[in-house]
C-alpha cells in the first residue's frame, strides 16, 4: 500500500469512529471513555506481540489494525474534549523522531548503536526529564520493567563488566532469601526474592534472552503438559483430582521424555 493510500483508509477509519461516537452511532461506542477503553487497549497491543512471536504475518496484520483502532479512538476522545487531536499526536511523533535521530536528520557523528543510545537518552534529558528512570510506565509487566531499568543505567555505564559478577549476585541474592526464609519474616522475605527476580532478570539482559517471554514460553509448556495429564488421566476413566501426585509425577516426566524425541 502506498502512501496515499495509506492515508485515505485512515482517514476512512476517522470517519468512521466519528460516526460511531455521533448522534446516530453505536451506544457501546457513545459512552466509551479513555478509562474504559484502557484494557481493550492493552489486550490488542500483547494480541500484536502474540501475532508477532508466532510470526504470524496475517494474524499481524489484522492485529496491528485493532490496535489502530484504539489509537485514534483515543484520538478521537482527546478532540472531543479540545485537548489534542490525531494530527496532534502525529506531529509530536515526528518532531520527536527528527529530534532524537540527529545522526540521520542532522550532521553528528556516531560510531556505534551504543553511542546513537547514550545520544537518544541525553537528548530526552535536554527535553526537560531530570532523570533516565523517568518516562517508563507503572503499568508495564514487572518483568519488562526491571529489564528496561537495568537497559536505561548499563546504556550510561552504570552495569556489571563480566556475567560473572552477575552470576555472583544471584548466588548472593538466593542466599539472602534462603537467610530471610528462616527468620520467617514476610516482608523481608518479600523483599529479598523481589532482589533475587531483578538479579535473575540481569542476568538474562546479559545473555541476551527477554525474561518476558522467556516466563511465558515456560507458561505455555507448563500448560500444555498438564493439559496432557488430564487428557491421559481422562482417557482412563480417571479425575484429575482423584489422581495421586506419584501418578502426576509419573506422567509429566512420560511427557517430557516424550519432548526430547
Amino acid at each position: 500500500m502506498n502512501n496515499n493510500n495509506s492515508s485515505k483508509e485512515l482517514s476512512k477509519l476517522v470517519n468512521i469512529v466519528k460516526t460511531l461516537r455521533g448522534p446516530n452511532g453505536c451506544q457501546w461506542d457513545k459512552i466509551q471513555t479513555h478509562q474504559s477503553l484502557t484494557p481493550y487497549l492493552l489486550e490488542e497491543a500483547y494480541e500484536v506481540t502474540e501475532s508477532i512471536n508466532e510470526e504470524n504475518p496475517q494474524k499481524l496484520k489484522e492485529e496491528l489494525g485493532d490496535l489502530l483502532l484504539h489509537i485514534v479512538f483515543q484520538a478521537e476522545l482527546g478532540e472531543e474534549e479540545n485537548n489534542f487531536t490525531l494530527a496532534d499526536s502525529i506531529k509530536n511523533i515526528n518532531e520527536k523522531l527528527v529530534r532524537r535521530h540527529p545522526h540521520v536528520f542532522s550532521n553528528t557523528k556516531v560510531d556505534s548503536i551504543k553511542d546513537i543510545k547514550k545520544n537518544w537518552e541525553e537528548i530526552k534529558l535536554k527535553e526537560g526529564r531530570t532523570s533516565l528512570m523517568e518516562g517508563l510506565p507503572k503499568t508495564l509487566p514487572a518483568l519488562l520493567q526491571a529489564q528496561r531499568v537495568q537497559l536505561r543505567a548499563s546504556e550510561v555505564g552504570f552495569d556489571w563488566e563480566k556475567i560473572d559478577g552477575v552470576w555472583d549476585k544471584v548466588l548472593e541474592e538466593l542466599k539472602e532469601l534462603k537467610e530471610a526464609i528462616e527468620t520467617k519474616n514476610h516482608e523481608k522475605i518479600r523483599n529479598e526474592l523481589g532482589d533475587l527476580l531483578f538479579s535473575l532478570v540481569n542476568l538474562s539482559r546479559f545473555l541476551n534472552v527477554n525474561t518476558e517471554e522467556a516466563l511465558r514460553s515456560t507458561v505455555k509448556k507448563f500448560v500444555n503438559r498438564f493439559k496432557s495429564i488430564e487428557e491421559e488421566l481422562s482417557s482412563n476413566g480417571v479425575e484429575i483430582k482423584n489422581s495421586s501426585l506419584s501418578k502426576m509425577d509419573q506422567l509429566w516426566n512420560k511427557i517430557k521424555t516424550k519432548e526430547k524425541i
